[in-house]
């Protein structure tokens, strides 16, 4: 018995170090994004960015006719649709359905970290957005009707906040690493197509996209720290709880 409760309390103590360890390695990750959005807002505010952002708003039109976006009509109608995933209605359905589900299944720390994915990175954007106030393109006539400044791309941030979070909380009850990867690629695939969207449809620069991806993903980390933190300071009461009740290393 007193060898089997050893081993269980080397196994939380191995599962601290790698905790430790991710922390580190996001916590250095979450800083160069902080630091590549401040340079590219430099960047864009210089208006260094001019002409990258409009070569590669023009390649996605007719260079005979400006208010046309590449391909058939239903290509045009599928951007729409692939835009409508980070909007706000979209977004607010899919957060309340996972806290919901959260809020049943005991996971009341989760769901909280789910509402500051949604609620932080809107709040955040509106913030940035006031802030750069950068004007909308005015190259292409827009797809889309559009309401607020254009520094970073608020759909492009959201879904990238939103839905990474939820991959890499989803991935985190995964033991299968093949399912961890195709979680977090399909997480990551959805939050690229949104910005991709945006660019097609004319209503953002590219710029305003890649500030976006870059902000959206900082705070989806962020987010994941504050998971992965409720998670360690967890299994401390998970070895109280195993040297109590020694029959639940049979279970």
């Amino acid at each position: 018995m007193g060898a089997s409760l050893e081993k269980t309390r080397a196994s939380l103590s191995a599962k601290v170090g790698k905790g430790e360890l991710r922390l580190l390695v996001v916590l250095l990750i979450l800083f160069a994004l902080i630091w590549g959005f401040v340079e590219l807002a430099d960047e864009v505010m210089e208006g260094e960015t001019g002409k990258f952002d409009q070569s590669l708003l023009l390649l996605m039109r007719n260079a005979n006719d400006l208010s046309d976006p590449l391909g058939p009509a239903w290509v045009e109608e599928m951007g729409r649709d692939l835009t409508a995933l980070g909007g706000n209605i979209v977004l607010t359905l899919v957060v309340l359905a996972v806290m919901g589900y959260m809020l049943l299944s005991g996971r009341r720390q989760i769901a909280i970290i789910v509402l500051v994915a949604g609620l932080g990175s809107q709040g955040m954007n509106t913030w940035l957005k006031t802030s750069f106030d950068r004007p909308r393109p005015d190259l292409v006539p827009h797809q889309m009707a559009v309401y607020t400044a254009s520094f970073p791309s608020g759909h492009t941030m959201s879904a990238a906040s939103i839905y990474l979070t939820l991959g890499a909380l989803l991935a985190r009850l995964e033991s299968r690493r093949r399912v961890k990867v195709y979680i977090l690629t399909l997480a990551t695939v959805l939050s690229l197509l949104v910005g991709l969207s945006r660019i097609y449809l004319g209503v953002h620069w590219p710029t305003d996209v890649l500030a976006g991806w870059v902000a959206g993903t900082g705070w989806a980390l962020l987010c994941w720290l504050g998971a992965e933190w409720l998670y360690l300071r967890s299994l401390p009461n998970q070895s109280a709880v195993t040297a109590k009740n020694p029959s639940i290393l049979n279970d």
